[in-house]
């Protein structure tokens, strides 16, 4: 067995590191989307907040013993306040997701989370003072069309809560632009410290007000959505580090393929014409946005 498992590794290890990081990246996003589908389930029987919290709380238990190795000397910072603001929008962000998830199609949800692209060339023209240009000010105005394509916000089949999932995409954009401004001065474990601390903390009070004692079976559900999400973020992050980001990046967008069949499978949601039409424009907007952040980035390094 043991020889076995050599040989496999070895073979592994013989694939270039851009086919072996799209893989990690493939298989963490399915992880993420099975967590994703777990919360839907719970969301139906357990409250919202009950269920965050435990995500939230499971992320801390798991960074403490490496605080504990590292030494507490780690947590120290000057930028308390950035660590409060980051931990504040990632709660608002993933509490938005969640009630998405709970009440609109898991397929439509995953995929309005995939405009955080668009939404961040805004910030950062916005902001940042970034000059957008005119090809990529296209591309987002195309991205965006394509999430009215899945809200349909002035039809028939408009749900206010797909308001909820934009709402934690631009969240979850927000988020991204803290961790930019806070990867100045600190470690990744100081930031994960810090960011699995407050949510934890911002979660806990609205949890212990709407707690509902959990089942056997709904402890079990959610423990192990708690360790999908670390898992599945832990071979995201490493597929990342592997591969080159304009390379392995798009094959994140296989969570939005794999939200859609689960959808059906699980929640007997058929995706409808808009939903289809929707997910294509805001997967090739943001691709292309993607490839054209990563080529104005090597050009800078030139």
């Amino acid at each position: 067995m043991t020889s076995l498992f050599s040989g496999l590794l070895a073979t592994w290890t013989k694939f270039p590191a851009n086919v072996r990081g799209a893989c990690f990246v493939a298989v963490g996003g399915f992880l993420l989307i099975v967590m994703a589908s777990l919360i839907k389930h719970l969301g139906r029987s357990l409250p919202a907040f009950e269920v965050l919290f435990v995500r939230f709380l499971a992320g801390l238990i798991v960074i403490l013993p490496l605080v504990w190795r590292m030494g507490f000397k780690i947590v120290h910072t000057r930028k308390l306040h950035l660590h409060a603001t980051r931990g504040f929008v990632g709660f608002m962000g993933n509490l938005l997701f969640f009630f998405a998830l709970i009440h609109i199609p898991l397929g439509d949800t995953v995929t309005i989370q995939f405009s955080r692209p668009l939404i961040m060339v805004v910030i950062a023209a916005m902001f940042l003072g970034e000059t957008v240009g005119l090809t990529r000010s296209i591309a987002t105005l195309v991205g965006f069309g394509g999430i009215l394509m899945i809200t349909r916000p002035f039809g028939e089949g408009f749900d206010p809560w797909a308001l909820s999932a934009v709402g934690g995409a631009c969240f979850g954009s927000m988020v991204v632009l803290t961790v930019k401004l806070l990867t100045r001065t600190e470690q990744t474990v100081t930031i994960m410290f810090y960011f699995a601390a407050f949510t934890t903390l911002f979660a806990f009070i609205p949890a212990m007000i709407t707690w509902q004692a959990p089942t056997g079976i709904q402890w079990a559900l959610l423990i192990t959505t708690g360790a999908l999400g670390i898992v599945g973020q832990g071979l995201f992050t490493h597929g990342i580090g592997l591969g080159e980001t304009s390379f392995v990046m798009p094959f994140d967008y296989l969570r939005i393929v794999y939200s859609f069949l689960l959808g059906i499978i699980w929640f007997a949601e058929m995706p409808g014409l808009w939903s289809f039409a929707g997910a294509i424009v805001i997967i090739g907007s943001s691709v292309y946005l993607l490839r054209s952040e990563h080529h104005k980035s090597g050009s800078n390094a030139k």
